[in-house]
């Protein structure tokens, strides 16, 4: 049983380093982002067609590479929620959290007691069935990372309750969402969003609370100054792109002489 390196730099005030696989569901992608020395993996379950069994492998991968496994769940049963647990991920990130309620119900899903009610299962995070132990739940309770996504008007008006909430280690800023849900769809830059940020970056410093926001808007280094320290800082999908992109347009600047 390890420290949770991205916990363990969140809770040392230290800026956490992850990349995402969005599209592409290989273990190979996650192993690069280990070997480029990620400090962890997001993968993404609320927009991807990914099956649990390939989760599954990129979560074993980034084990491999000593990277921390974050799996942002979709919305949906208790099951959705403790199945990559137990498949080995260290962190789970809930979408769209609607306030304080809602933040705790997840917390009781995913947190053994007495925090929660995760039922006691057991696969390959309690390393195929051999630590059934006190220590192996007090362990979980301590470094598997809980986060929720503060996408919704209705998150920010009960911000306050989020942040309060025992068991929660990350808010995460979903700028779209959270600018189509105040009204203000695509305008990273408008005020009411600027606002939304400031008051999340308040609760968090008022509660102990770790944030980020997912995306570079604004700049990292303004999120940081704003006290955010976790940082999604890019996907396999836009390097795929970009990258392909910028080979065909090479090539065709070299056939034009």
């Amino acid at each position: 049983m390890h420290v949770n390196k991205v916990l363990q730099k969140l809770r040392e005030g230290k800026p956490v380093l992850v990349g995402i696989v969005w599209t592409v569901p290989h273990w190979k992608i996650v192993e690069m982002m280990g070997i480029a020395g990620y400090d962890g993996v997001w993968i993404e379950m609320e927009h991807s067609d990914f099956t649990l069994e390939q989760v599954s492998q990129m979560i074993l991968a980034a084990r491999a590479t000593g990277m921390e496994a974050l799996v942002r769940v979709p919305r949906g049963s208790y099951n959705d929620v403790i199945r990559p647990l137990e498949a080995g991920a260290t962190g789970v990130l809930l979408p769209h959290c609607t306030g304080g309620d809602d933040a705790r119900e997840f917390v009781r899903m995913a947190r053994f007691a007495p925090l929660g009610w995760r039922g006691i299962g057991g696969s390959i995070d309690i390393a195929y069935g051999t630590e059934f132990s006190d220590e192996y739940y007090q362990w979980a309770n301590r470094e598997i990372l809980l986060g929720v996504m503060i996408e919704r008007r209705e998150a920010i008006e009960d911000i306050d309750a989020i942040a309060s909430t025992e068991g929660l280690d990350l808010l995460l800023v979903g700028p779209a969402d959270l600018s189509q849900s105040l009204g203000v769809r695509g305008d990273f830059t408008h005020p009411l969003l600027r606002e939304a940020v400031e008051r999340v970056a308040g609760a968090c410093a008022k509660h102990g609370k770790a944030w980020g926001i997912a995306g570079n808007v604004p700049p990292p280094n303004k999120q940081y100054a704003m006290g955010a320290r976790f940082f999604t800082v890019a996907h396999e999908m836009g390097l795929l792109m970009d990258g392909f992109r910028q080979a065909k347009q090479t090539f065709e600047k070299e056939l034009a002489g």
